[in-house]
């Protein structure tokens, strides 16, 4: 790429270019030039804009919260068929919306509390002094593609948003009425006697034509479909190329060992205690009083100020530079005052820990390795430098592999999920190359990609087979033969128990019913809905069905086992009262978190139409990389809802 970039510039193509480009410049200004018209504004909430890359970053960042969740990559396809994009869509849009309405009622927070609450955030500490740090800052937004001033804002909007839902739920608390409903109903106590209608009351099933299994075959297609295939040449580029490295001289080794000498060694850390004073004289009181074995923090409190305890802390974290110096010259147990840019200071050191330093020899297999696998990369390097200068030139895939000396490999067919016709994972394949591949057309070729941890890949897709049903060959046909079987057990046990619950509706006694097809009534006195759950008896549909009939009513469900219920409700009785009265405070704080969420729900519902809200879903589909589905004419967004 880089080599087309440096041809391309020297030809007289890109000479012509930069003239018009410069014509323009004089004619419309630069700025004009390069802002133009364009609006990339995935949501749009008053004058608050996320653009299209706001929009992936936070895509991906709930993706990876989800895949480590789940321990496994989860494919981008996988992810949209499952709504992820249009459940981020609904969170920015409420987020940008309640933020534009509060910007709008001037409801900020100040600077210094933006800047205080992002200083406790733990993932922006200092591993050593456990403290805010400005580098460790920096280097966490960056990771996760955030400037500064972005992350800043979210974290001013964030606070504003707790500050008005603070206020907006403050002192409420569900009415006790509410609560004490709730109790009632989940300690009302329902009795029910049902009896099973199993497989054996139906008679055997016959096994299916050859014409009722095609046309199950064809009602089920979309299940039984299999993905799209591709059949893939890949070329990676891995430290593996790299082959045999060169010795590593003593010189670099020692240059590398005195660079990363502090990494390697334990500081000497010490525990301990400080105390401000108001002037000279009380420091060499409260010296005096450290030094016969007084408590610092009785001491601290007989001043009316705070002891600073520094537990097992190396020097660089204790802020004050004076007290610092100090506090690692004296040997342990000894007390001393001090001067410092804050004031009189009173220093005892309780502990002391001597460090350690790593010598060469011992930190010599680790700098070895980072060596070596700096050697490989650069091998690496050179390997795709090859390989695109050839690629460039003309050279489809394989040739400029064989070009670079690289081997290429045949893959698949595999599917969008990484797996092949079996169902199995595909080794040796990243979600980052399947993604790729997946892009691409039918003999296509991708760039080079970077994989992480030095390595590159490039793909090329040889072939693709479409989604396809599969050949009812003898295994797809025992399968389907006994999916038929069990549905048509199911419908013929479902059309039994119809006619055995109609008698039952009739007014004929459940038991004679059960009875006539030589069943057994089985009876549950007392179900509530609080016990529905540690019940194994019934199923869930019986319990469904027990909780939603009147009394007397017949019903028929789904057993525990592979056989449908007949069943009737005998009775129905209001629950304990005494416990219902527990319940009843005992919820209410549950049912007012309740309310406290609808409250919330309802703020950001009414900011979304206050704000009147736009939302891109074209555009947002784009941002990910896939294909915008088509909008009517005349439409492209439209408000949210």
């Amino acid at each position: 790429m880089l080599a087309a970039i440096r041809n391309f510039a020297k030809s007289w193509v890109a000479a012509v270019l930069i003239g018009l480009l410069i014509v323009s410049f004089a004619i419309f200004g630069i700025n004009d030039v390069f802002r133009g018209n364009f609006q990339d504004s995935v949501v749009q909430a008053g004058d608050r804009h996320v653009t299209s890359a706001d929009f992936r970053r936070e895509f991906d960042a709930q993706r990876r919260r989800l895949e480590q969740q789940s321990g496994q990559p989860i494919p981008l396809d996988f992810a949209v068929e499952r709504g992820l994009d249009r459940q981020v869509l609904q969170v920015v849009a409420d987020r940008e919306a309640f933020a534009a309405l509060l910007a709008k009622m001037n409801l900020k927070p100040s600077d210094k509390l933006v800047v205080d609450e992002i200083a406790k955030i733990p993932a922006f500490f200092d591993p050593v002094s456990g403290r805010f740090d400005k580098t460790a800052y920096q280097r966490q937004l960056a990771q996760n593609n955030f400037t500064v001033e972005q992350f800043e804002q979210m974290a001013r909007d964030d606070i504003a948003a707790q500050m008005a839902l603070t206020g907006i739920v403050a002192g409420a608390r569900a009415p006790r009425a509410m609560s004490a409903l709730n109790a009632l109903y989940g300690l009302e106590q329902r009795d029910v006697a049902y009896f099973s209608v199993t497989p054996a009351m139906i008679g055997q099933v016959a096994a299916p034509t050859e014409a009722q299994l095609q046309a199950f075959m064809r009602e089920n297609a979309q299940q039984l479909t299999r993905p799209e295939f591709r059949v893939l040449t890949v070329v990676r580029f891995t430290p593996a190329l790299a082959g045999a490295l060169p010795p590593i001289p003593d010189e670099e080794l020692r240059k590398r060992y005195e660079f990363r000498k502090d990494t390697f060694s334990t500081p000497e850390t010490r525990t301990v205690v400080q105390v401000p004073a108001r002037d000279q004289a009380t420091a060499q009181q409260v010296a005096a009083r450290l030094q016969r074995g007084e408590d610092p923090q009785a001491v601290a409190g007989s001043l009316k100020v705070d002891a600073i305890t520094y537990d097992n802390r190396p020097k660089t974290a204790i802020p004050d530079r004076q007290v610092a110096d100090t506090a690692f010259r004296l040997p342990a147990g000894q007390v001393a005052p001090v001067q410092s840019s804050l004031g009189w200071q009173v220093v005892k050191v309780l502990s002391v820990t001597p460090g350690r330093e790593v010598s060469l020899e011992e930190a010599r297999p680790v700098l070895e390795a980072e060596i070596r696998k700096d050697q490989a990369t650069e091998k690496v390097l050179a390997l795709t430098q090859v390989y695109e200068e050839a690629h460039t030139a003309g050279g489809n895939l394989a040739e400029a592999a064989r070009k670079a000396g690289v081997p290429t490999m045949t893959v698949g067919p595999v599917s969008q999920g990484g797996r092949d016709e079996q169902n199995q994972p595909v080794a040796g394949l990243s979600q980052k190359l399947v993604e790729t591949a997946f892009g691409l057309p039918s003999g296509g070729e991708s760039d080079l990609v970077e994989d992480g941890d030095g390595q590159y890949f490039a793909v090329r897709v040889e072939r693709i087979i479409p989604p396809a049903l599969p050949p009812l060959d003898a295994a797809l046909r025992a399968e389907l033969t006994r999916v038929w079987t069990g549905r048509e057990t199911l419908r013929r046990m479902q059309a039994r128990a119809d006619e055995l619950a109609a008698r039952v509706r009739k007014g004929e006694v459940i038991d004679a019913v059960a009875g006539s097809v030589g069943a057994r009534v089985s009876r549950v006195a007392g179900l509530t809905r609080q016990s529905a759950a540690q019940n194994q008896q019934l199923s869930q549909d019986v319990m469904g069905q027990a909780f939603t009939v009147k009394p007397g009513e017949a019903f028929t469900a789904r057993d525990v086992q592979f056989a449908m219920a007949v069943g009737r409700l005998e009775a129905v009785r209001p629950g304990d009262a005494a416990l219902a009265a527990q319940i009843t405070e005992f919820a209410r704080d549950q049912m007012s978190m309740g309310l406290f969420r609808e409250l919330e729900e309802s703020a950001r519902a009414g900011a979304r139409r206050a704000m009147k809200v736009k939302v891109d879903e074209a555009r947002a589909r784009t941002a990910l990389g896939l294909e915008a589905p088509e909008a009517p004419a005349g439409k492209a967004a439209g408000k949210a809802k």
